[in-house]
């Protein structure tokens, strides 16, 4: 029997087709290997100019130290011109070269003013964290279109806002770093928190399209998912229908060790995380834990979270107005429990009377 063997031009069709193969997995992992190293590696930001949203305090004032000590140039902004000079002081005492500026995020018009305020000031920005945001705690039937509104209004447009604003001269010098801090609310919409839920959905929604769209030219955008914070900002959240004892399951996990992040741990991750381009950083082990189970069984999740809910308190006489955390103390929240989450306001602006008195 005759076993016809191929012709030399099949064998080396063949043998281009292995080669090029070949090729195509060494590029792969090559640049595989390239992205890992990256992720180790923190690139030296010396000098470059950090503009910072809603850094008048919380994590963005962490994040505002952190960038300062590592030598960066600092552009913070907030609607409160009074937390804006505390933080400007605070941050000129630690040696910060630093610009405050009044903003309105969820406004384009004072977004694009304090965008070239700052550009004429330092003469660009490298890099963009993308922070301000507000809380609303309390069941769905307590919150309002103007709830949602307001909600999309700081996280949603106060992210796509500065973005836009700073893409321009980031894509002409072929150079920028973005970070928008959104949550693990982002990731799993929980009961009590729809609204930010929501927008924190829509600014990772944003942070990941840009992320994909924007590295072609020079600009790594970076995407953070924090957990529960020790900064202090329950005091400053807000809360509605049996708004005492919203704030004091919100006031108990976000001020125990256990369950929520120190602020400066949180803002030198972040730090970190842009440093090494990272697309995707969670902080806290709890949001880790959360983020894989949710992406396992994300049915089994939801229904965890429905069965919690069904010991959450209800809407309560004051059903649709709001009280800050410092309108809704009780013993529990004035007692040692909270003592590290009072801390943390002390330290980072949270407090009006420390805020003036300091400044």
């Amino acid at each position: 029997m005759h076993i016809p063997l191929p012709s030399r031009s099949a064998v080396m069709i063949g043998a281009g087709g292995f080669t090029l193969a070949g090729a195509a997995v060494g590029v792969g992992a090559a640049l595989i290997a390239r992205e890992a190293w990256n992720s180790f590696r923190l690139a030296d930001i010396r000098d470059h100019v950090v503009l910072i949203t809603g850094s008048s305090r919380g994590l963005g004032l962490a994040m505002a130290r952190e960038f300062a000590a590592v030598g960066c140039r600092i552009v913070i902004c907030a609607r409160d011109a009074d937390e804006l000079r505390a933080a400007e002081a605070d941050l000129r005492q630690r040696g910060a070269d630093v610009l405050a500026i009044t903003c309105n995020v969820s406004n384009d018009d004072e977004v694009h003013r304090m965008v070239e305020q700052a550009t004429q000031h330092f003469g660009r920005i490298d890099i963009l964290v993308n922070n301000a945001g507000i809380i609303q705690v309390g069941p769905i039937e307590s919150q309002t279109i103007e709830d949602f509104r307001n909600a999309m209004d700081v996280m949603f447009w106060g992210v796509v806002y500065p973005t836009l604003a700073v893409l321009p001269q980031m894509k002409a010098r072929g150079y920028g770093r973005i970070a928008n801090i959104t949550s693990i609310g982002g990731k799993i919409s929980v009961p009590h928190l729809v609204p930010y839920g929501a927008a924190k959905f829509a600014a990772v929604g944003f942070s990941e399209g840009i992320h994909a769209e924007l590295k072609k030219d020079g600009i790594n955008v970076t995407t953070v998912v924090p957990g529960l914070m020790r900064t202090g900002s329950h005091l400053n959240a807000h809360f509605k229908g049996e708004h005492e004892k919203e704030y004091s399951w919100f006031a108990l996990a976000a001020t125990n060790p256990l369950s929520a992040i120190g602020a400066r741990r949180a803002a030198r991750s972040v730090v970190n995380a842009v440093r090494r381009g990272r697309a995707e950083v969670v902080l806290g082990l709890p949001a880790k834990l959360a983020v894989l189970a949710h992406g396992i069984a994300p049915g089994i999740t939801s229904d965890v979270l429905g069965l919690s809910n069904r010991v959450m308190p209800g809407t309560g006489a004051s059903q649709k107005e709001l009280f800050t955390g410092r309108e809704s103390e009780t013993a529990v929240t004035r007692s040692p429990l909270t003592a590290l989450g009072r801390r943390a306001a002390r330290e980072y602006n949270q407090l009006p009377e420390v805020r003036h008195t300091s400044s």
